[in-house]
């Protein structure tokens, strides 16, 4: 039996950054589970959400172009982005295909497994929670802010992100946080991709329950901006030990050394895509990825 057949790994994150991450874990298929944030509220997705309400589904739509491998019509069709000076301009007919699975009462997760089947991608994609919720901060000087794209742009610091309203987590994905013999946290924008899921408290105690998974933290290749720009490394693993009720994260994965970090076991190595030095290589991550779970 091979590695892949033998262990189980679940991502949690969203965008490009968990998009990467499950690429690089491709060869797990059915083992790989990605956990998939639902509060953006920009672009296609956000216009979406304004008119019709339901979860976000621009992250889900980003895991899936990053997991096709072999390029179709469906594809295409998939990925395609209208043009043009009309109210279809910039909408993603991705977004737009799961939203008309939404509105026929289909079950989120069965509307991400159509789609999965349509385009050949064998890992599993769970959102977070089917219930739709915005991501609301407090900073430390008192201000609430409401979406993820107000919280990405706040020029204070924050003191504590919540969801609103409060939803239960999707139980698959708290199944495969139970069944995990990994789970890793990012890469990816830090409040606004990684920190969402960890804020329902079913996700949150499913990771300090598995006391067996490897709890990994893979750093992001190139800085931040807004208030997760300001954080440090520390207060940002703190955040997530703290909403995982205290569980410690097991290894920090980077390409930057943190001699000053000696509470967490930090492993550093060359994790950058050659020709895009702020991209993470998918080989490259993969090799990190399998060795820490041998």
């Amino acid at each position: 039996m091979t590695l892949y057949s033998q262990k189980k790994v679940v991502a949690i994150g969203g965008g490009h950054g968990l998009g990467r991450m499950l690429a690089a874990l491709s060869d797990f298929g059915a083992n790989a589970t990605g956990i998939v944030t639902t509060t953006d509220n920009g672009g296609s997705t956000g216009r979406i959400r304004d008119c019709q309400g339901g979860i976000a589904w621009g992250d889900t739509r980003n895991c899936v172009n990053q997991l096709i491998t072999e390029p179709s019509i469906s594809s295409m069709m998939f990925e395609y982005r209208f043009k043009g000076a009309g109210e279809l301009n910039g909408h993603n007919l991705g977004n737009l295909m799961l939203t008309a699975l939404d509105n026929l009462s289909v079950r989120p997760l069965d509307a991400i497994n159509l789609i999965r089947n349509m385009l050949k991608v064998d890992i599993n994609l769970v959102p977070m929670s089917e219930h739709p919720s915005d991501l609301i901060a407090l900073s430390v000087d008192g201000k609430l802010v409401t979406g993820e794209t107000s919280v990405d742009e706040m020029e204070e610091n924050l003191q504590r992100l919540d969801l609103d309203p409060e939803v239960p987590a999707t139980k698959e994905g708290v199944i495969a946080i139970e069944e995990a013999d990994m789970i890793i946290l990012g890469p990816g924008s830090f409040l606004t991709s990684i920190m969402p899921p960890l804020l329902l408290s079913e996700l949150a105690r499913s990771i300090a329950k598995n006391t067996q998974a490897k709890l990994v933290f893979v750093e992001n290749l190139s800085p931040e901006f807004g208030p997760a720009g300001r954080m440090s490394l520390k207060e940002k693993l703190e955040w997530c030990e703290r909403a995982c009720q205290g569980r410690q994260i097991d290894y920090v994965l980077g390409d930057t050394p943190h001699p000053e970090l000696s509470e967490w076991n930090c492993i550093t190595t060359d994790l950058a895509s050659p020709n895009r030095d702020w991209r993470h290589d998918r080989a490259k991550l993969q090799g990190a990825i399998e060795e820490l779970l041998k």
